[in-house]
C-alpha cells in the first residue's frame, strides 16, 4: 500500500536547519487507518536489528546520532508514537497498551527478528512490553533513563503539567512541556545548539500536535484505578524473564526524573546487566554526552555480536 507522507502542521520547510541534523527517509506503516512514521536505515540483510524506541516530548530525532553511528552495522528501525514526531494525529487519547499493541503491529509487519532494544523514558515501558510480548524477536536490550514499574513517587514538575485545565494549556497551548525539556533533561550542558532545540520542537508546533505529549503526562498512572497500572504491574512483574538477556543500562545520575532509584530496580532484576554511570549528566543522556552514548552501545554490541 502506497501512503502519502504526513505533514507538520503546518509543513516544514525541507530546507530547515534541523533537517540537516535528520537525513533519513521517511517511512509509513498504516495502523488502523493512521500512519506511523518510521525510519529504517542500514542494510535490510544485516544480521541483527537495532529498534529505537522514544519518549516523551522526544521522537526519532533523538535517536540521530545513534543512528548514523550504527547503520552501517546494523539494520536500524525509530518508530514515532502515534501522535508525536511525524507520525499522524492520535485517533484518541492513547494509553501504554495501545503504543505497545502498536509497536507489536510494525515490528510483526516488518517481521523483524534478531532486534536489539534501545529505549529512553516511556519508550523503556513501551519497548518492554513488547519485548514481552514478541520474545522471540529479541535478543538483547539497551536502556537510556527510563522506567518499567508502578511509579512510587511522581515528580512535583510532573504533578503540575497533569492538570485538566491548567496542566492541558501549559502543554497543548504553551508547549511548556516540550519547551522546559530542552534544558531540565540536561546537567553537563546548559542549552542544545539551535538546530536541535528547533528539532525537537518541530514536530509540536501547534495545540493538535500536541495533545500526544499532554496524554503522555496524563497517562503516569498514581494509583491502582488508573488503567496503566495494571499495564506497569504487568511488565514489572515479569521483569525477571528478560535478566537472561545480555542489558546494557547507561545512566544519566542527574536526572531528577527516572533517577539513580529507577537504576537500582533494574539492577536488582537484573544482576548481570552491564551498567554505565554518568554522574554529571541529566535525563536526555544522548544529548548531555553524546560521546559516551555512542562509545558504551557500540562497545556493548561489538562484545554481544558473537
Amino acid at each position: 500500500m502506497s501512503l502519502q507522507p504526513t505533514t507538520i502542521d503546518p509543513p516544514a520547510a525541507s530546507a530547515a536547519p534541523w533537517r540537516a541534523l535528520y537525513p533519513f527517509e521517511s517511512r509509513w506503516f498504516l495502523t488502523d487507518g493512521r500512519r506511523l512514521h518510521y525510519l529504517d536505515e542500514g542494510p535490510r540483510d544485516a544480521e541483527r536489528t537495532l529498534l529505537f524506541v522514544h519518549g516523551n516530548p522526544t521522537w526519532s530525532f533523538h535517536w540521530r546520532r545513534l543512528i548514523q553511528s550504527l547503520r552501517s552495522e546494523y539494520r536500524c528501525i525509530a518508530p514515532d508514537h502515534m501522535g508525536c514526531g511525524l507520525s499522524d494525529l492520535q485517533p484518541r487519547p492513547l494509553r501504554l497498551a495501545d503504543h505497545i499493541a502498536n509497536l507489536r503491529k510494525l515490528l510483526e509487519s516488518l517481521d523483524l527478528q534478531r532486534v536489539t532494544l534501545v529505549a529512553q523514558d516511556w519508550g523503556g515501558a513501551i519497548g518492554l512490553g513488547t519485548l514481552l510480548a514478541e520474545r522471540e524477536r529479541f535478543e538483547r536490550i539497551v536502556l537510556f533513563n527510563t522506567g518499567a514499574f508502578r511509579p512510587w513517587f511522581i515528580p512535583w514538575r510532573i504533578r503540575a503539567c497533569r492538570g485538566k485545565v491548567l496542566g492541558r494549556l501549559m502543554l497543548q497551548g504553551a508547549n511548556a512541556f516540550s519547551r522546559a525539556a530542552l534544558t531540565m533533561t540536561l546537567a553537563r550542558h546548559s542549552s542544545l545548539e539551535p538546530e536541535v532545540r528547533a528539532g525537537y520542537l518541530a514536530p509540536y508546533n501547534s495545540w493538535r500536535r500536541r495533545a500526544a505529549v499532554y496524554q503522555f503526562v496524563r497517562d503516569i498512572p498514581s494509583n491502582d484505578r488508573h488503567p496503566t497500572w495494571q499495564t506497569l504491574e504487568g511488565i514489572e512483574r515479569k521483569l525477571p524473564q528478560m535478566a537472561d538477556l545480555p542489558t546494557l543500562l547507561v545512566w544519566g545520575e542527574q536526572d531528577w526524573c527516572f533517577n539513580t532509584q529507577c537504576l537500582t530496580r533494574f539492577v536488582e532484576e537484573w544482576p548481570d546487566a552491564d551498567v554505565v554511570r554518568l554522574p554529571d549528566v541529566g535525563h536526555w543522556v544522548v544529548e548531555d554526552a553524546p560521546e559516551e552514548a555512542e562509545r558504551a552501545v557500540r562497545r556493548f554490541l561489538h562484545r554481544t555480536d558473537a
